[in-house]
């Protein structure tokens, strides 16, 4: 039957939540020392959309694609993980202080405190999305992260809806069974949410277009958006690191 086939769903399935497993496991390895955390969620999302878009992985072994992607944006990724545990002990301090303010302005500043903490999960789920899959500045990769948290705002929704619901099914609907779901996330609970945020990343991600610096030698640039009688394909420029890395090496002319 076409089900069992070497090439069929069944086994492709299969396959793919094995690399899911492994890469999950690796992520929580990975991430033990906390300070690694941004690199292991990059190297994460890097093997979750190779596997969305089918791209082939270094020699075909995904704990090796996982510890390359891992290397390769340790820098980067540490950096922007160190900006965003900085803004958490921000949002921790602010929430510690408006619990001890009463009456109507207690209750304002636990509104901005909840605003700003949507805010920040709005840009906070695109950071390492795209670390893993665009080559930029962390100043670049911070804004485009939020900008384009608005300008995708439906997938950015289902994007925050994922966590919050496998979140809720685990540890809250169900805290009897609490052991059995920390055993299913340190198997695959960290990578499936990867790996079904990484569709709707996918989606977002038709909002950016790849275009030559002016200069051919220079830095790619920042996505930027621009108004509507200026916007000629996308609302963002970024460059791919991985479909056809040599393009702003070729003649702007196209000759």
């Amino acid at each position: 039957m076409r089900l069992f086939d070497v090439n069929g769903p069944l086994v492709s399935a299969m396959s793919k939540l094995a690399d899911i497993v492994i890469c999950n496991v690796m992520f929580c390895l990975f991430s033990l020392p906390i300070v690694t955390i941004g690199a292991s969620l990059a190297a994460l999302f890097t093997c979750m959309q190779q596997l969305i878009y089918e791209e082939e992985r270094d020699e075909g072994l995904v704990f090796r694609a996982f510890w390359n992607a891992f290397l390769r944006n340790f820098r980067q990724a540490t950096a922007l993980w160190l900006i965003c545990l900085g803004a958490m002990a921000f949002l921790g301090a602010y929430y510690w202080i408006v619990q001890f303010m009463a009456g109507a302005l207690g209750r304002v500043y636990r509104i901005t405190f909840y605003l700003l903490a949507l805010l920040f999960l709005m840009g906070f789920i695109y950071i390492f999305p795209l670390q893993a899959r665009f080559r930029n500045r962390v100043r670049h990769t911070l804004r485009n992260a939020w900008l384009l948290s608005v300008a995708a705002l439906p997938w950015t929704a289902l994007a925050l809806a994922v966590p919050a619901a496998l979140i809720y099914v685990c540890f809250i609907m169900n805290p009897a069974a609490l052991t059995l779901m920390e055993y299913l996330w340190a198997v695959c609970g960290f990578g499936l949410i990867a790996y079904l945020d990484s569709f709707f990343f996918a989606q977002a991600f038709k909002k950016i277009s790849r275009v030559a610096p002016a200069d051919p030698g220079g830095p790619a640039e920042g996505a930027l958006f621009t108004d509507e009688a200026h916007r000629t394909e996308d609302l963002m420029v970024q460059e791919s690191t991985f479909s056809d890395p040599d393009w702003n090496r070729r003649d702007p002319t196209g000759k």
